[in-house]
């Protein structure tokens, strides 16, 4: 695997001569955990007294066994475990006997659809690791990176700006700020499945570009955007054209989300105040908000943030199988909920963070708790409550490793509701042409303007 920027190590061995950002975020002793004792981005490299966990291998750079991929070319995903079988199958009749490390909305599936609902658990594989550049950066984060504004920004490197969190705000900006792709283009499908069978369709071409994660330049937070993002709707016919576009800060109080929506009815590029949070996010028949995309994005401000700890769960993970072109929607969008057939699970160890709506402040979920993965600083998995305290929503992401980025890539997501026995099918790539095409690298900020934007829609 090869990277844009050959010159990388001379870079960040300069720039860690600079002065420290503020006060170490761990001491010098703690962060030198970093590639030991814990891999390096803060994972615990051993596995867990049980072996159920297995020890992080890290075996994998930029290559997944089995997929001889053609790079930047938007190929599907190759499950490399696609011969292995389950270990244990959770279902309504032995959940209870699996509660301890199952979540309140994995345990409400069970309970609303005993008949169907399983989870299929597979061995474990800590097997893909990181770039060496990733690990430096985030050593220096761990010696130097600081919440800002009360957790509404960071001061650091681009992405892992907490490998060794302290509280819940570092933990989200872990989530926010995962190593990921640098470019992205994908045209994903979304898909409404009523409690009936019936879909209704959305579908949009995302294009995003992310400075944080370029390997090529040292990215700074005091850059101030993170990431610029351009969506634009092909299904439903009724809103085709229709495009929004966001530059996300990596300071939430001092530059916030800025956004703009071009509609191909007037041709007029307008910007849209207030954008996120739970407005309706496009291509779900108003089923999905802004902010479920990756379970959670955004300004966290509305929300007071709890660390409820680590704990060993059973979470989506190796996801190779469920965004597979061989999986067809007929296959996997089942009434009710997807096709657990299709999604592997794993026992690994996640953080949990909650997040409380603020007494004043409006949203349609009155909490939140999120787990996220410890090896990809990820959220995998969110059961969401309504304002009145009920448990609404049960969503999951899964993620698969990416040789393009040798990091993991958010694929397709899951996002049930628990009321009405509905659920979105988001981020589909299975039936298209192409999957994500990931660090192509042919879009630059001045791609996200007001007048490409418009330009675009004529």
């Amino acid at each position: 695997m090869t990277y844009r920027g050959a010159t990388f190590a001379l870079t960040i061995t300069s720039f860690l001569s600079l002065p420290a950002v503020g006060l170490a975020a761990v001491s010098v002793e703690e962060a030198e955990k970093l590639g030991n004792e814990l891999t390096c981005v803060g994972a615990e490299r051993a596995g867990n007294e049980a072996g159920t966990i297995p020890e992080f291998t890290g075996k994998y750079l930029g290559e997944v066994p089995g997929w001889d991929i053609t790079p930047h070319t938007g190929e599907h995903p190759v499950d490399p475990y696609a011969d292995e079988e389950p270990i244990l199958t959770i279902t309504a009749s032995n959940a209870s006997e699996h509660a301890d490390k199952l979540s309140a909305g994995q345990l409400a599936m069970f309970e609303k659809y005993p008949d169907t609902w399983k989870m299929h658990i597979y061995p474990g594989h800590r097997d893909f690791r990181y770039p060496d550049f990733v690990c430096e950066r985030a050593m220096w984060n761990a010696k130097n990176a600081k919440l800002e504004e009360d957790g509404m920004g960071v001061d650091g490197l681009g992405h892992n700006p907490f490998p060794i969190p302290k509280n819940a705000m570092e933990v989200l900006w872990n989530h926010q700020l995962p190593f990921r792709g640098w470019t992205e283009e994908s045209r994903r499908d979304f898909a409404s499945v009523g409690a009936d069978g019936d879909i209704g369709w959305g579908r949009t071409h995302a294009v995003c570009l992310a400075p944080s994660n370029d390997p090529e330049v040292m990215p700074y937070t005091s850059d101030g955007i993170s990431a610029y993002c351009r969506n634009e709707s092909m299904m439903p016919v009724r809103s085709r054209g229709r495009t929004s576009m966001n530059h996300e800060p990596y300071n939430y109080e001092s530059g916030s989300r800025i956004a703009w929506t071009y509609n191909p009815g007037t041709r007029r590029v307008r910007l849209a105040p207030g954008y996120g949070y739970d407005q309706t996010l496009t291509g779900t028949n108003g089923n999905m908000t802004i902010d479920d995309e990756r379970l959670f994005n955004g300004g966290p401000d509305r929300y007071n943030w709890e660390l409820i700890g680590k704990q060993e769960m059973y979470i989506p993970a190796n996801g190779f199988k469920v965004n597979s072109d061989e999986v067809t929607y007929d296959e996997l969008l089942t009434p009710n909920h997807v096709n657990p057939e299709f999604i592997r699970y794993e026992l690994r160890r996640v953080w949990v963070i909650e997040a409380t709506l603020k007494e004043t402040s409006r949203h349609l979920y009155g909490k939140r708790r999120l787990f996220l993965d410890e090896d990809i600083w990820s959220a995998v998995m969110a059961d969401n409550y309504d304002t009145r305290g009920n448990l609404w929503k049960h969503n999951i992401v899964n993620y698969y490793y990416h040789p393009d980025m040798s990091a993991w890539q958010a694929g397709a997501g899951f996002y049930h509701d628990l009321t009405n026995g509905e659920y979105v099918g988001s981020n589909l790539i299975n039936e298209r042409r192409t999957a994500h095409i990931i660090n192509k690298g042919d879009w630059k900020p001045s791609d996200f303007t007001p007048d490409r934007l418009r330009a675009q829609g004529r």
